[in-house]
């Protein structure tokens, strides 16, 4: 059997995963590793580190697979969104990656908008706000603090373009990566001159942009030999993290979404044309399908939420004995509510002071109530994404994905506020299988996205709305005014904390 390798390229570590030519999924391979943290939200890595560790991790998973050995015919790599690399003239390191976690550059997003000529002028070049995670921001901040790094800059690239760079000797990116640097035209799928201008940066410095599936540059001799690849193998361009793990999960056609709840949670449709005003209040990228785009709403704190409150009240429980308490409360938990914000939010109301809070509080509150009720502000935060994501797309078919779709419980309460069927598959390895599918394709080992599935991935089970939806539209309006009723304590709270500090 020939093979097709996907590589996922994460904040704290790099996984890979070997796909036969017939979709299956033979084998994985992961290593972690863990960015540096510095004071004032600076958070960066030497991207030695992530070549280092993809050498690893690869030859661990052909190592694991002799069979595989001569016949691995092409490979992909999703990465994380925004963090920046920065190469000279002769394709070199300047200095360590700024993270898409870093958040030094809040006075540099304040700056875009302004030069950019207001937030709407912003939203119709890139069709995205100025967030503090962004490229833009990044760069803007290398210009100002530290100017003798910025006049080396020749190139700027993203984590996944630099393995694809180290496996080929090639710098390309591809269209959903681009289109999370805010310096993409998004809507027109090329590099925005007119905002370039206005940022005073040189589009020179921005790498050639070419499809998900697009082909970046056959596997250097001497590495094919070192890794067991087949000589002259392909490497595809892949795409961004996001955007892989949607065509890992199955979408891939008009209608199409996925909601996922890992520590954040995304909402993700697919989006075959954009003709609704564009607002801000989700992001909206170019796809790694093609001629296509996604809207995507992505909330800081999900499956994080329950973690916490896990550590926080019940550490001696197992997740299986939280939801045993929180089965056996009622649906709205006896009208405790809470907000989980605890890391402020970004979809809809992109708000870094935002908290969390428990509201309802009761002498006959339970364990169980306190649970439920984590799990159903999660939902909740998830309803508004979605009702932000529909402005979009219509979606008649939904994908869950992560801990939602792990706990029974979790998915009802989901599939209940939304009051939508959402639809469990067999396979949750996310980026690194969509960036495979990505690799067949590309590499012409299949014609398209379906047939590169080859009937492996298949729905396992289907959650129903069921008669807890009246109780949840009732307290769904409540739960959206929460945010706006307590949106200027957290701005208070956030002040006094700060006037605490300096003095």
């Amino acid at each position: 059997m020939k093979y097709v390798i996907g590589i996922d390229l994460g904040t704290s570590g790099v996984k890979t995963l070997l796909v036969g030519h017939d979709g299956s999924i033979v084998s994985s391979a992961q290593v972690s590793y863990t960015p540096d943290f510095y004071p004032g939200g600076k958070v960066e890595q030497k991207p030695i580190v992530w070549w280092e560790n993809t050498l690893k991790v690869l030859k661990d998973l052909m190592e694991k697979n002799p069979e595989a050995k001569g016949n691995v015919t092409a490979a992909a790599v999703s990465g994380q969104m925004h963090s920046s690399v920065f190469l000279d003239s002769n394709n070199e390191v300047i200095r360590p990656a700024i993270l898409w976690n870093d958040t030094r550059t809040t006075a540099q997003t304040k700056e875009i908008v302004e030069r950019a000529g207001g937030v709407k002028v912003l939203l119709g070049l890139t069709c995205n706000l100025a967030l503090e995670g962004f490229t833009l921001p990044k760069i803007l901040w290398l210009k100002e603090n530290e100017p003798e790094n910025y006049a080396k800059v020749n190139k700027v690239i993203m984590p996944k373009d630099y393995i694809n760079f180290m496996l080929t000797g090639n710098i390309k990116t591809d269209v959903s990566d681009a289109a999370g640097t805010l310096l993409f035209d998004v809507r027109n799928c090329r590099w925005s001159g007119e905002l370039c201008a206005r940022m005073g940066i040189s589009p020179k410095i921005l790498p050639e942009v070419i499809p998900s599936t697009g082909f970046v540059g056959t596997v250097k001799q001497e590495l094919c030999e070192e890794l067991g690849f087949e000589p002259g193998a392909k490497i595809i361009a892949g795409g961004a993290d996001n955007s892989c793990a949607a065509i890992g999960n199955g979408v891939i056609k008009d209608g199409q979404g996925v909601i996922s709840i890992g520590t954040s949670g995304t909402v993700i449709g697919y989006v075959g044309d954009i003709k609704s005003e564009v607002t801000g209040g989700v992001h909206l990228f170019n796809y790694s399908a093609p001629d296509s785009w996604y809207a995507m709403g992505c909330m800081l704190c999900a499956g994080e939420a329950l973690n916490w409150t896990k550590r926080t009240f019940f550490e001696s429980l197992s997740f299986d004995e939280l939801n045993v308490l929180a089965e056996k409360a009622p649906a709205g938990s006896g009208g405790l509510l809470f907000l989980p914000y605890l890391f402020g939010e970004r979809s809809p109301h992109n708000d870094p002071d935002a908290r969390g809070a428990f509201i309802g509080i009761f002498g006959g509150c339970e364990k169980g109530n306190i649970i439920r009720s984590v799990m159903e502000g999660v939902a909740f935060a998830v309803r508004d994404m979605y009702e932000e994501v529909v402005k979009f797309t219509d979606l008649n078919e939904i994908f869950i994905t992560g801990g939602g779709a792990k706990s029974n419980l979790w998915g009802q309460i989901c599939s209940d506020i939304l009051n939508r069927p959402l639809k469990v598959l067999n396979v949750s390895e996310g980026p690194s299988y969509g960036v495979a599918l990505i690799a067949m394709v590309g590499s012409g080992a299949a014609p398209g996205f379906e047939e590169a599935k080859g009937g492996k991935v298949k729905v396992v089970k289907e959650i129903t709305p069921s008669e807890n939806v009246e109780v949840y539209k009732k307290f769904y309006p409540v739960f959206r005014q929460l945010y706006k009723s307590n949106k200027e304590n957290f701005k208070l709270i956030k002040e006094i904390l700060k006037n605490k500090k300096t003095k």
